[in-house]
Formats: C-alpha cells, structure tokens, sequence
C-alpha cells in the first residue's frame, strides 16, 4: 500500500516554509524544534535554512556550551552537525522512506568560539531497500573558517 502521509521531513519543512516568513516565525520555529528533539534544544540551534536536501543552523557561543579551554564543548559541535545533516536529509526524502543515524563522526580543525554556523547539503540515493548514507555537514565561525566537519551515517529503507 502507498504512503499517503508526509514523511516527518515533510511535515518538517511545511511548517518551516509555514513560519519562516513570519515575524518571529524562524524563533517560534526553532522553539518547536527544541521542544520535538529535546537534546538538540540543549544548543539552542536557530534555522536560518531549510529546503529539501539543504540546512543550514547556527548556534551562539554561550558559556552553557563551552569547556574548560574557552571554546564550545566538542559534543555541542556534534549536536549542532548532526541537527544539520538530519534536517537537510530527512527535508529532501520522498514519502516511504525513513531513515535512522547509525554513525556520527567528527573532525575538529580549530577552537571553536563565537556564532558558528553549520551547512549541510544532502542528496539522497535511490532507496529501494536499506541503504547506508553518509551525510556531512561543516561547520565554520563567523569569519568563515571551518571549525569542524561532521560525518553522519544513516540507514535509510522503506517503510513497510
């Protein structure tokens, strides 16, 4: 039988595209987002991207997410790549497929300090079984240097 519902991605990106021109709508958007994926909250990512296959989020450098060598903490640049590549992945998958993280990995280049942000362009592979799928998304500081480049594996497949 056909999937007739929007896959999450959909439902992801209309209310992105629902909001976003709205005054305030890309901060009631990144409220909703933190309250759906509440570890990803703990960053407080804010979107200022979203197209299917393409994300891109900044986080501020807050004390809360730093470590003890004044720069942010490596898992919250973790946490802000893996939002990155799963926004833009699961934005750009058809209805019936779904897809899980089995992998994330992360290479760090320097300290990172001050608003970063995190692009990630994703494409998607014919899935017409399980398919492994690396997604990466850098990240870079405001004068454009990147910080950081997460590698997040997912396991895409139908849905049965």
């Amino acid at each position: 039988m056909a999937q007739t519902t929007p896959s999450i991605g959909q439902q992801i990106l209309a209310l992105w595209q629902r909001l976003s021109p709205w005054p305030g709508g890309r901060y009631l958007f990144g409220l909703i987002l933190n309250k759906a994926v509440p570890y990803t909250g703990t960053i407080k990512p804010a979107v200022c991207e979203l197209r299917p296959g393409f994300a891109r989020i900044e986080m501020a450098d807050r004390r809360r997410v730093r470590n003890h060598l004044n720069s942010v903490h490596a898992i919250a640049l973790l946490n802000l790549g893996e939002a990155a590549t799963g926004l833009a992945l699961l934005t750009g998958m058809p209805p019936g497929v779904r897809g899980i993280i089995t992998g994330l990995s992360m290479e760090y280049f320097k300290k990172a300090r001050g608003r970063l942000s995190a692009g990630c362009t994703a494409t998607l592979p014919s899935v017409k079984g399980d398919v492994e799928h690396e997604v990466i998304a850098e990240i870079t500081d405001k004068a454009g240097d990147v910080v950081a480049r997460c590698t997040a594996k997912w396991r895409l497949g139908l849905i049965p």
